[in-house]
C-alpha cells in the first residue's frame, strides 16, 4: 500500500511508542509536553504559560533553604484516629495510604535551617498527605515549631498547601485553628517575623487562621486562596461561572489579603532579603515595648 493509499485509508503512519515515566511532564493548563528534566532546573515551573506544578515538601525545603541546612523535628509525630471514624473507607486506611504517598507521618514536616544565612523555623505542608488537610497532629507539630521559634529567635516560616481542616478529626482538627492563632501571639509578643507562603491550593481552616495572620504573606502566582473552594460556591449560589480570577493569588492580592506574589524560582532570593530586612526591625519593636512597658 503506497503513502496516498495510507492517507485515504486513515492509517497512521507514525509508529506510537510508549516514553518512559519520569521523562516527560504534561502541564494540565495549557497542554504542553515538556523535558522533566528541565522542569526540575526551572522550579517546576511550565516554561510554556508558567503553571506551577504541585510539588511536595522536600522539593521546597531544597528549593527555600541553604545547602544542608535544614534539620527536621519531630518527625515522629503521626495522626491518630481519636474517633475511630468511618465514611466508605476507614480513616486508618487513608492515613497508611497518605504515609506512603506523601513519605511522611503527617501533613507538614517542620524544622530549623537559614535561609541566606538567617535562622529559620520551616513547616512545609504537603498535599499528597490527605490534601494537606489539618488534623490534631498537625496543629501539634506547628505549635512546637513556633516554640521552637520561640526558644531560638527564628524567623518563622510555614509554607501552607492544603484543603482545610481535616473532617474525619471533627473538633480535634477545628480547635488547632485556636491553638496555633495563640501560639503566633506568643511569637508576636517575643517581638518574631512571621512569614507565610500561600500555595495551590490554601483552603478551609488553614486560610481561616494561620495563613492569614503573617507579618508578610506570599502566594505563589496562580495559586487558589479562599475559604470554601469554588465548586462549593457555585453550588451554594446558584451560578455556573465566577468572575474571572476569583480566588486566584493575584486577585486576592488586588483586594489586600496577599503582600505580594513571587515566581517560585524567586522565592528564596526574596525571601532572604525579606527576612534581612524585617526581622531586625521586628527585635528593634520588640526592645522599645519592652522598654515601655518597663
Amino acid at each position: 500500500m503506497n503513502w496516498i493509499e495510507r492517507m485515504k485509508s486513515g492509517i497512521l503512519t507514525r509508529i506510537k511508542r510508549d516514553l518512559p515515566e519520569g521523562i516527560w511532564t504534561n502541564c494540565k493548563r495549557c497542554g504542553e509536553t515538556t523535558y522533566q528534566a528541565a522542569l526540575e532546573r526551572n522550579s517546576w515551573i511550565c516554561p510554556h504559560c508558567s503553571n506551577h506544578f504541585p510539588i511536595g515538601h522536600g522539593r521546597y525545603v531544597d528549593l527555600l533553604a541553604d545547602n544542608d541546612s535544614f534539620t527536621e523535628i519531630n518527625p515522629q509525630l503521626a495522626t491518630a484516629d481519636p474517633l475511630k471514624f468511618r465514611d466508605h473507607r476507614r480513616y486508618g486506611e487513608r492515613i497508611r495510604e497518605a504515609r506512603r504517598s506523601a513519605s511522611m507521618n503527617e501533613a507538614i514536616a517542620t524544622g530549623v535551617c537559614t535561609i541566606g544565612g538567617q535562622p529559620v523555623a520551616l513547616g512545609v505542608m504537603d498535599t499528597r498527605y490527605i490534601l494537606g488537610s489539618m488534623g490534631g497532629a498537625t496543629g501539634e507539630k506547628i505549635s512546637r515549631l513556633i516554640d521552637r521559634a520561640i526558644e531560638d529567635r527564628r524567623t518563622l516560616l510555614l509554607v501552607c498547601q492544603s484543603g482545610g481542616a481535616r473532617m474525619q478529626e471533627s473538633t480535634f482538627s477545628l480547635m488547632q485553628m485556636a491553638k496555633i492563632s495563640a501560639r503566633l501571639r506568643r511569637l508576636s509578643n517575643h517581638g518574631l517575623l512571621y512569614v507565610c507562603l500561600l500555595t495551590d491550593p490554601t483552603y478551609g481552616g488553614v486560610t481561616a487562621s494561620f495563613a492569614m495572620l503573617g507579618d508578610l504573606i506570599i502566594a505563589e502566582p496562580g495559586a487558589r486562596i479562599g475559604f470554601a473552594g469554588q465548586s462549593v460556591i457555585k453550588q451554594f449560589m446558584g451560578i455556573d461561572e465566577l468572575p474571572e480570577g476569583f480566588q486566584i493569588a493575584e486577585n486576592v492580592q488586588e483586594h489586600g489579603f496577599v503582600d505580594c506574589v513571587v515566581a517560585r524560582n524567586e522565592l528564596a532570593t526574596t525571601l532572604s532579603r525579606l527576612i534581612a530586612l524585617m526581622a531586625p526591625a521586628q527585635d528593634a519593636m520588640a526592645a522599645c515595648r519592652g522598654t515601655t512597658e518597663s
